[in-house]
């Protein structure tokens, strides 16, 4: 199986959005692993490190028409973890301070978008499936259909378009279409929706799988609240969006080996080895000794990732017997209410406020149960990495954690969910974590149930190559 992606960015090149470039650096190497051949390929921005760029080998320069434009292309090639990555290279669009967010990110990736598939031309490659990760690479399955598919090198490519945040819709005016994306009639239905241009529903339209980053994700768009006025769309034209779970790094994230935790430990001895990282996380924060639970939030403080549902209970929390370890940065009155917060309980509530990376396997390790809300945050990786060092996760049932994550009532479970998406429903919830940590009938099965679930890249891989053998055998056509 020959497999091409398609992306804005990759982890360890360059990375903006964290979720979705550990996607594209994580999964392409999973998927070698399983003997296929994986190429990527990138824009080259100019904050790619200088050790990564001292490796890039030039294959070739190339013009790429866009509208009324010819523009430079350049494609560099490196090998790297078993992966081929192609770097687009256009100073003009890239050489900028940063990644996103310019006036121009339409034709920026529009160009990409196009240069994508003119690599096609200029590599000794022909790519079985042609798979498109985020907003930014939604026109390749739309310029695939529309200028290159008659092509012989194009003839019987498979297209997958993975919708990473459907909120993420850029929406333009009519003349965008033939001024920039160089494309008219046909192509100007095929991305028309509501009165204005949208991209990606023109990926959906254009490609022959669409997919999401998890089965619960690919349900919710559906729902007209989550879709951003794409629902109407998807129930007439998408019968089927799969929705493959995504994975973490078990190399890095890993218990037994992970160099930045106190004490390292496995299944077998995570009573011990849970309770010196519980020591160590209690100097950290600052909190006092005792055997009361500690719960862990570590993420960024923005809208939609479930602080609203914690600054009303958190004083409850404490005064039920829970102590709160809270690491994180973003908006400006939760950083003041936490600060507050450690000030009014000092030893009880501990509060770092800074990139929550800097202490995050520190709380997964340390804490005993691991708040993950957000309601409709997708990709978020951090309940995948509580359950890999034993912290019990707790989550809302309508998110999409809800595929890694159910409830341990009926003594299957790995975690503590709640329904509604409420303050009084999540404390609730914690109150059972509670209950079942000081009563200690079964929290130590439960530790162990939970680090040993498998959300692995290797188990996600597997899945992927399942969806392209299926995907190989349709044929996808512009409607």
């Amino acid at each position: 199986m020959n497999i091409l992606f398609a992306a804005s960015e990759a982890e360890c090149f360059f990375s903006e959005n964290i979720e979705l470039s550990s996607i594209v650096r994580q999964l392409p190497e999973a998927l070698a692993n399983n003997s296929a051949d994986i190429r990527v390929v990138l824009p080259l921005y100019q904050g790619l490190p200088y050790e990564m760029r001292e490796r890039l080998n030039f294959i070739c320069s190339f013009s790429v028409s866009l509208g009324w434009r010819n523009q430079y292309c350049g494609l560099h090639e490196l090998k790297w973890c078993d992966v081929t990555w192609y770097f687009i290279d256009n100073e003009y669009y890239f050489k900028r301070p940063g990644m996103y967010d310019f006036y121009d990110d339409g034709e920026r990736f529009a160009f990409f978008s196009k240069a994508v598939l003119e690599v096609f031309f200029h590599i000794d490659f022909k790519p079985d499936i042609l798979h498109c990760l985020g907003w930014q690479t939604a026109l390749v399955p739309v310029y695939l259909n529309f200028f290159y598919r008659k092509h012989v090198n194009f003839s019987n490519l498979k297209t997958i378009f993975t919708i990473t945040d459907v909120r993420e819709q850029p929406r333009y005016s009519y003349e965008i279409v033939e001024n920039v994306f160089g494309m008219w009639g046909e192509g100007a239905s095929v991305l028309e929706y509501g009165g204005h241009i949208n991209i990606i529903k023109g990926a959906i339209e254009a490609s022959d799988l669409v997919s999401t980053v998890s089965p619960g994700y690919a349900n919710d768009i559906h729902n007209r609240y989550l879709s951003c006025e794409l629902d109407d769309f998807l129930a007439r034209k998408v019968p089927r969006i799969e929705g493959i779970l995504h994975g973490i790094d078990i190399k890095s994230y890993n218990p037994l080996t992970d160099l930045k935790i106190s004490n390292n430990y496995g299944v077998a001895d995570s009573v011990q080895g849970k309770a010196a990282c519980k020591k160590a996380l209690r100097e950290i924060f600052e909190l006092q000794d005792g055997n009361l639970p500690i719960i862990g939030i570590a993420m960024p403080f923005v809208k939609d990732n479930g602080i609203d549902l914690l600054i009303p209970v958190a004083d409850m929390l404490l005064e039920s017997g829970f102590q709160l370890a809270v690491t994180g940065s973003g908006d400006e009155s939760s950083e003041l209410f936490f600060t507050g917060l450690s000030l009014r309980r000092p030893g009880d509530a501990g509060v770092l406020i800074c990139d929550y990376k800097e202490h995050e396997r520190a709380i997964y390790a340390g804490c005993d149960i691991f708040l993950s809300l957000g309601q409709w945050q997708h990709v978020g990786s951090g309940h995948l990495a509580a359950l890999r060092y034993g912290a019990i996760p707790v989550i809302c049932e309508s998110s999409d954690k809800r595929d890694a994550v159910s409830d341990c009532a009926d003594g299957n479970g790995n975690g503590f969910t709640f329904r509604q998406y409420d303050p009084s429903s999540m404390f609730d919830a914690c109150m059972r974590a509670y209950d079942m940590y000081i009563e200690g009938d079964g929290w130590e099965s439960l530790v162990r149930r939970a680090m040993r679930c498998d959300n692995s890249w290797t188990a996600c891989a597997a899945k992927y190559m399942e969806l392209y053998r299926q995907t190989t055998g349709m044929r996808g056509e512009v409607q």
